[in-house]
């Protein structure tokens, strides 16, 4: 008789893969069905680890991992809360493993929570997971039991790579000081996807990347930490957002050969998305459907590689856009929308000496702070502005200026009449195909 069997793979919070049982016309056929195999290589459990969030269980954490380097694999922590007073390192080729199945916000006491308490007040300690060339975590909520929002007190690094193949995944970062550091050291091909939570100074930094990282479905939002059920929780959430506004950079990209970056979201930061150069040479990224919201300035592009630059589409950008003066790189946005926040003036200013091109976008209003203000100001290099319309019809619409090199608007609406004002040095302006209604 021809018998199929069917083999399953489910994803439970206790095992990463069971093998299924045979199907029913092999049951009838009295033929024994596949034991359950675990997929793990070690359970912190069985290293005493207790998950009460009392005792302190880093050595149990840590003889599991080390235990698992030899071979590599995957080192389990059921549900619990497992209270970490040290630092853990995640040997080559081992995953550190939760049960995390959806962020954690509302109830950080569900799932796979490590809470991390030690070197408070020492951002230079060593950070709370390193990771090694092709290891990673996933599954976790990290939290931060001892950080008090009216008084936010340093930490070193949570989570930081070393090598490549670094992996971070379906993790929540509850309230890290800062949050993912893969630039610290050279690194290359890390992965990170499925982060959420709000980190206090720097949520992710990159740099030293000399291949293809990938950066996918990140969200920063201040509601991580404050809808944490926790004994220490119940906190004005107006002093956490005066005090990212002030000191949160959502993202950090220094030197890379490429990054790309999909689905990233950072709200109430300093600086939403921030491109440098460190010493270690400028980068190149691209980013789709990413957004800023409510950042004083929503992108600032300090460097670039001149040859690629920095390219957003359909980006959502709420606050200011600044290229800054050393900025050689070109610099995109298409498909894209802008709004203003209470201080907003410009949306986009180009201080560089490449040239910014603004694609299919709507800017809808500007000028808040100082209704004078443009929505668009060139003040050195050029800029290419194709198919964009103008919302407001009251407000001045592009400023040139300076050094401003060229600048080509073409096929835009701008609502209300032209509010195009040249007071450049002699820079070549075309106008061609614009709506003034």
């Amino acid at each position: 008789m021809n018998i199929k069997c069917a083999v399953a793979f489910t994803c439970t919070s206790v095992l990463l893969g069971i093998l299924g049982c045979l199907t029913a016309r092999a049951a009838e056929a009295d033929i024994p069905s596949v034991p359950p195999t675990t997929l793990w290589t070690t359970c912190v459990l069985d290293f005493d680890a207790k998950g009460d969030g009392e005792t302190d269980d880093t050595a149990a954490f840590q003889a599991a991992l080390d235990a698992a380097a030899k071979k590599g694999g995957i080192v389990y922590a059921p549900a619990g809360t497992y209270r970490i007073d040290g630092a853990l390192s995640v040997p080559q080729g081992v995953m550190l493993r939760g049960v995390w199945e959806a962020p954690h916000h509302a109830d950080i006491g569900k799932g796979t929570v490590l809470y991390a308490t030690g070197h408070r007040g020492n951002e230079d300690g060593p950070p709370f997971i390193t990771l090694h060339q092709s290891s990673g975590v996933r599954g976790l909520t990290i939290f931060y039991p001892d950080q008090i929002v009216t008084d936010i007190q340093p930490y070193p690094w949570c989570i930081q790579e070393k090598g490549m193949h670094g992996s971070v995944r379906d993790v929540t970062l509850v309230n890290p000081y800062k949050g993912i550091d893969f630039g610290t050291h050279p690194n290359e091909l890390h992965f990170i996807e499925n982060v959420f939570g709000q980190p206090l100074r720097l949520g992710v930094f990159v740099d030293q990347t000399t291949d293809i990282g990938r950066i996918q479905n990140v969200h920063f939002n201040p509601h991580a930490w404050e809808r944490a059920a926790h004994p220490s929780g119940g906190f004005d959430p107006r002093i956490l957002w005066a005090y990212l506004e002030e000191n949160f950079v959502g993202f950090l990209i220094g030197k890379t050969d490429w990054e790309y970056m999909r689905d990233c979201f950072v709200i109430f930061a300093k600086i939403g998305f921030h491109f440098v150069n460190t010493g270690n040479g400028p980068g190149n990224a691209v980013l789709t459907q990413c957004g800023a919201d409510i950042c004083p300035i929503a992108v600032q592009v300090d460097a670039s590689q001149a040859h690629a630059g920095i390219a957003f589409t359909n980006a959502q950008i709420m606050g200011t856009v600044i290229i800054g003066p050393e900025n050689r790189g070109p610099v995109k946005f298409v498909n894209s929308g802008f709004w203003a926040t209470r201080t907003t003036n410009e949306q986009v200013i180009n201080k560089g000496i490449g040239t910014v091109t603004l694609s299919a976008c709507h800017f809808n209003d500007w000028g808040v702070a100082d209704r004078d203000a443009p929505c668009i100001r060139i003040t050195s290099g050029a800029a290419i502005i194709q198919g964009c319309d103008f919302m407001n019809r009251s407000k001045n619409q592009i400023l040139i200026e300076g050094a401003a090199t060229a600048v080509s608007v073409t096929g835009s609406r701008l609502r209300g009449g032209a509010k195009i004002d040249d007071r450049s040095d002699g820079a070549q302006v075309e106008l061609a195909g614009n709506l003034t209604q």
